[in-house]
This record gives C-alpha cells, structure tokens and sequence, in this order.
C-alpha cells in the first residue's frame, strides 16, 4: 500500500513526495548514486549513470533497490503497489528494450531528465518478470513519475504498456489507474467553501463548523478512498511559497492518507503502517524523509555528495 504525490509551487518548482505503507520494513535507508556510477542491466551491457541520483532503498550486491528515487534534473519516480494487475512479460522480448520490472526507478532516472524522454522511451519498452535475485522476486508495481511539468503513471497489465496522463497529480494502489481517475466524479460536489446557513422552510440550520462542503471526501486508508482524499487534499491546498513551507504542506497532505497501525489487517494478521513518508524538492535537490517511529523529518542534499566517487552507492545516514 502506498500513496504518491505531485505538485508544484508559485514558482513552478517540483515537489513530489510518497507514503510507503507496509507491515514491515527491509532495512531501507537513503541511499545516493553519484553521477557516473555504472549501472548494470538485466538484459543489457549496462552503462554510466548520466544522473546523480537520491532516494530511498536498499543495496544489493551493489546495486539500489529504490522504492522511490529522484535525479539531479528533478525527475522523480516511485513504485506502488499493484499486485492484483500487474503482469510482466516470462522473458525478453525480441526487437524491444527489455527492462526488468526491478530496474524501472533506476532505467528512468539514469537514462531521462523529463517525463517526456521517459514518456517516448516507453513506447519500445517491455517490462520482464525478472528478480534481481532468486530471494528478491520482482514486485507488481505501477509507478508514478513526475517533473515540473506533469506527471504519469506506468502500469503493465496483461495486454501490455499503459502510460497515463495523470492530471490530478495522485497515485495509490489497485484498481488501475482510469478507475480512479473516473471515480473521482463521484465526489465532484464535495469543495472546501463555507456552506453558511441553510433554510428548510422557516427555520434555519447554522452549520457546526467549517469543513461541511468536503462531507463525503472518504476517510478510511483503502485504495480508491486514499486516491480521493489526497487528491482532494493537493488540489485544494494554497501554494505556498517557501521550501519550508512546501516540504510541511507534502507532509501534511501525505499525513491526511497515512496508515496508523492498528487501523488495517493484513491477510497474514499484521498491521499495516506508515513505514516512511518522503518529499523530493526539485530546485534544492533535497530528499526529505521521517518514519513511522521517529516523525523528526531529516534531510539528504544531492549537492553535498557531488563529488562522490562514482564506482560505490553513498548511504548518508548508515
């Protein structure tokens, strides 16, 4: 379960940020790829990193597993949940870039500075059901990827790619994509005004308080009701204007859709929770990240590891 986020502020500036919900954690930690770091492929040679990259993940064997990561052009991109939909091709595909479904976050973020780059790219690309090892299995995900200028979400189903426009800048987990986006009409009457008093005839009705027009908006953490609320929450949040100030209003908008442990069953009798929310800030090249058990927000700056060498991954923090 997880929730992704897009927006920009007054300046045009790209903040995205994500809710990794899971009942435990891998071990993940920021981890930064300097620029030139070597990346190896499934099904290719592999090639020098043309992007630092900043995100959080594990390493294995050298190589990031990143749950969601961001480059020094401000291309972010983060896998989400999606395991009742996705479907990988068995094996490479003849006559097309293969890309193993592991490799998305890096494949995008090393090779393309901007969604349209990556958008074009994907027209020859299949996704392969294949691990980066026989332990680690390659996960059904879709995958939200953003710039300044707009974002899209990837999703590779039984009859292939589908690479959506996504308008509203919002990315949960099942169904796909076009259901929620058409759900949201659902909710079309539900806004963020005062509603003032009503009249039933002679007699008047004050409201209780402010907040009566968004009745209706979902609250529970289940997929389609996350995808409602946040992106209830992003388009009706005033544009701030400083990083400060846009780093809180991701943290609160990612905030208003967490999971509180307790609150969701899994099928193995576990609880889900907010395991790490994160926010990318574009124009400082900053990653922004607390956890569940220390809401304390800390900080990697891309610019304090550029001159990094590129032959290891860095892990600020460890």
């Amino acid at each position: 379960m997880c929730t992704a986020v897009r927006f920009t502020d007054e300046d045009g500036r790209l903040f995205w940020g994500r809710n990794l919900d899971w009942d435990e954690g891998y071990g993940q930690v920021p981890l930064v790829m300097p620029r030139g770091f070597f990346v190896k492929e499934a099904f290719g040679e592999g090639h020098p990193s043309a992007h630092a990259v900043i995100g959080m993940g594990i390493e294995h064997e050298g190589y990031p597993l990143y749950f969601d990561c961001a480059n020094d052009a401000g291309l972010a991109v983060g896998g989400l949940n999606f395991p009742l939909s996705a479907r990988f091709e068995e094996g490479p595909v003849e006559g097309k870039v293969n890309v193993a479904a592991y490799e998305m976050p890096v494949w995008a973020t090393t090779n393309f500075s901007t969604v349209d780059e990556v958008a074009a790219a994907l027209k020859d690309v299949v996704l392969v059901d294949r691990g980066i090892a026989p332990s680690l299995p390659a996960a059904r995900l879709h995958w939200h990827i953003a710039d300044a200028q707009r974002s899209i979400v990837v999703e590779y189903e039984a009859d292939g790619m589908h690479v959506h426009d996504d308008p509203v800048d919002v990315l949960t987990n099942e169904p796909p994509f076009p259901w929620h986006r058409e759900n949201l009409r659902t909710y079309r009457g539900c806004g963020n005004q005062w509603l003032g008093a009503a009249r039933w005839g002679d007699v008047s009705f004050e409201p209780f308080g402010a907040g009566g027009a968004m009745r209706g908006i979902p609250g529970d953490v289940s997929s389609p009701s996350r995808f409602v609320k946040a992106a209830f929450v992003n388009a009706f949040h005033p544009q701030k204007q400083t990083e400060e100030e846009n780093v809180m209003r991701m943290f609160h908008t990612l905030g208003s859709v967490a999971f509180v442990e307790g609150c969701a069953t899994t099928r193995r009798g576990t609880f889900d929770k907010t395991l790490y929310s994160s926010c990318f800030s574009a124009s400082s090249g900053t990653y922004y990240y607390n956890a569940y058990d220390d809401i304390t927000v800390r900080s990697v700056r891309l610019g304090d590891h550029a001159g990094a060498d590129p032959s290891a991954l860095v892990a600020p923090c460890a």
